[in-house]
């Protein structure tokens, strides 16, 4: 094992304890915002796909649009990350919310298709997970990073469940919204006065989740430089991590990228319900399975971080055989639940491992950098998958995203079980947590 020194880290208020209040005021800002944000993501994750599908979009353009939300958020969160750990978190968790409010109005207002495609991209809006619930844009990797970097690593797995429950309830809050959609008649025209009011509302709650980061207060960042005085352009101390995470991520991205995007267009076309039905069922499945993201610490001091993302990653790629498998609505809404039970366990853990082994003063960097394969792959993997629902199977792509879910299992488990993050270390090698193993505020110890 060679250890990667770290540089003096950042820190947030509150880190040493002198102003806890500054430290926890972020973080209940961060939550909130997280809640408002979630909401309108997905809002848009509902009635997007129909929308499209009943102007007239087939599953291929639905696949194009994704392929551009994907390059746009690819630029946008790399960009964010890397320009953030220079200048500050706050600037990018006020302004990225916007730029998905004026993607809701944009959808709103207009039925041209290279506007919707300009307005999704600028946005990253639109991309159909209703019921997931577990991003909130490009900024994600920013929130991150200053929650770790305002936090102590024994409180960041406990810090990252409350963020994904603060997802999971404004999902379910922003999926039967959805019901604001009224009944459509002949003609774009009528759909576009159908849908009006629920734009509007994503518009309205991404704003309220930029306008709440006003009250943030954050600390001058350190200048950072490499041995020979220069800032680096890229995460230079954490580029082993990145490697590691650019294959696994990779992977996944081609199997979410194969479903992800599709699953509300899938409920439509499979089974014959409407934007509002499937709404309620991703109200129902966020109410259910908000609790299991405050669970994910305690699972994870139990049987550890990596074996836990490792086991639940598996059981996500077993269960979409037999749901898309199922006869009925109801029964392939239960596997779903079931499914995004699991999901909602590893979720918030994989990104806390990600900001945990990261050097502190590269956080949003590898935050953003990390997930660069993942877009790539995820934006380019709807356009095959659009073309086989068209012209092959509703059934297919699901069933290859299986297979890929659980080759990226297998990769995460050979990379990553014999590096567990620092408290896991602290933990094993002293009575009292944060005292040994790792240095805090994050690790780039790799073999």
């Amino acid at each position: 094992m060679v250890a990667v020194p770290h540089p003096t880290a950042p820190q947030s208020p509150g880190r040493d304890g002198r102003d806890g209040s500054a430290r926890d005021r972020n973080v209940a800002i961060v939550i909130v915002a997280r809640l408002f944000m979630s909401a309108s993501r997905a809002l848009a994750g509902v009635v997007t796909p129909v929308y499209l599908a009943v102007i007239g979009f087939s599953a291929l353009q639905l696949g194009e649009l994704t392929l551009v939300v994907g390059i746009g958020a690819a630029i946008l969160s790399t960009s964010i990350g890397l320009v953030s750990d220079r200048l500050g978190r706050k600037p990018f968790l006020i302004g990225a919310p916007l730029l998905a409010a004026a993607a809701g109005l944009v959808f709103a207002f207009t039925r041209t298709p290279a506007l919707l495609f300009l307005a999704a991209a600028i946005g990253s809006f639109g991309r159909g997970a209703g019921a997931g619930a577990g991003t909130v844009g490009p900024y994600q990797p920013v929130e991150q990073a200053l929650v770790t970097e305002t936090i102590s690593p024994a409180r960041r797995n406990v810090a990252f469940g409350r963020l994904a429950f603060a997802s999971s309830v404004g999902a379910l809050v922003g999926g039967p919204l959805a019901l604001l959609a009224g009944t459509t008649g002949p003609g774009d025209r009528a759909a576009s006065v159908a849908f009006r009011a629920p734009f509007l509302a994503t518009a309205l709650l991404a704003a309220i989740a930029g306008l709440l980061a006003l009250a943030l207060r954050e600390a001058p960042r350190p200048p950072v430089a490499d041995d020979r005085g220069r800032r680096p352009r890229l995460p230079r101390r954490s580029m082993p991590l990145l490697l590691r995470l650019w294959a696994t991520n990779s992977v996944n991205g081609l199997a979410v990228g194969m479903f992800g995007p599709f699953v509300t267009y899938w409920f439509f076309r499979r089974y014959g319900v409407g934007a509002g039905q499937i709404g309620l069922l991703f109200g129902v499945i966020n109410a259910a399975t908000a609790a299991s993201t405050l669970s994910a610490a305690r699972i994870a001091r139990r049987w550890g971080l990596v074996r836990t993302v490792t086991v639940v990653r598996i059981a996500q790629a077993m269960l979409l055989v037999p749901m898309v498998l199922a006869p009925t609505f109801l029964l392939a809404g239960a596997i779903y639940l079931v499914r995004m039970v699991v999901q909602r366990i590893g979720m918030p853990l994989r990104q806390s491992y990600v900001l945990a082994m990261a050097d502190p003063a590269e956080r949003a960097s590898v935050g953003a950098l990390s997930n660069l394969p993942s877009q790539a792959t995820q934006a380019v993997a709807p356009v095959v998958a659009g073309y086989l629902f068209d012209e092959v199977s509703l059934s297919l792509p699901f069933l290859i995203a299986g297979v890929l879910q659980l080759a990226n299992a297998l990769l995460y488990w050979g990379f990553f079980r014999a590096l567990p993050p620092e408290e896991e270390v602290a933990t094993a090698s002293s009575p009292v947590a944060g005292t040994g193993g790792r240095p805090l505020g994050g690790s780039g110890t790799l073999p």
